[in-house]
């Protein structure tokens, strides 16, 4: 979703003489390596465009990684807890390497507040988003629970108050308010690790 006039928190892409490479089974990503900062820490967007049609669309229309079906088979996965307080349950394990610290990821995500409304997604956007993991270019609890995940992967995040937005995120239409530093649920697919590929290559 593009945005416009109206300003709020969320997120930035910044990128120097991008390339962008199609791929067979997804769209076009932005695969430049110096691809600089996907902020959810202190972004700015607003939400008066007619690409922003999604964020008017009720909760049960919106894109999900986790359908209904998945939502059941959570109950019965074992929630990880780490030493910083983030909790997690793998929706999907992947297979293959777990991106290094400071290597590109391209991930699809739905971020929500504790009871299920989406403030933001990458599903909206019609494409995911690619951030340097580790580097701090996005929030604390959503850096770390990718980090350990797989290509392929798909996990639930529980992302506490601390490793969250620390100045939150005002409402918008169509889009909840996330109080500073309140906890925050992502829902997060790990696609691809394009640092990774091009080193490979």
């Amino acid at each position: 979703m593009a945005f416009s006039n109206i300003r709020a928190q969320a997120i930035i892409v910044r990128s120097s003489s991008c390339k962008t490479r199609k791929y067979s089974n997804g769209p076009d990503l932005v695969t430049r390596r110096d691809v600089m900062g996907l902020l959810f820490v202190v972004p700015i967007i607003s939400l008066n465009s007619p690409d922003a049609d999604g964020a008017g669309l009720p909760p049960e229309e919106k894109p999900k990684l986790c359908d209904d079906a998945c939502e059941k088979e959570l109950e019965n996965v074992p929630m990880v807890t780490t030493e910083s307080g983030l909790q997690y349950k793998d929706i999907k394990v992947g297979e293959g390497p777990s991106p290094p610290v400071g290597f590109q990821v391209a991930a699809n995500y739905v971020a929500m507040v504790p009871s299920g409304q989406i403030f933001d997604s990458s599903l909206e956007k019609g494409q995911p988003y690619i951030f340097r993991v580790g580097s701090g270019q996005v929030i604390k609890g959503l850096d770390e629970g990718i980090l350990s995940m797989k290509i392929g992967g798909k996990r639930r995040l529980y992302i506490p108050g601390p490793l969250a937005f620390p100045k939150g995120l005002t409402s918008a239409p169509g889009r909840p308010r996330v109080a500073p530093s309140s906890p925050v649920v992502f829902d997060v697919s790990l696609e691809y690790i394009p640092g990774l590929e091009d080193e490979e290559l």
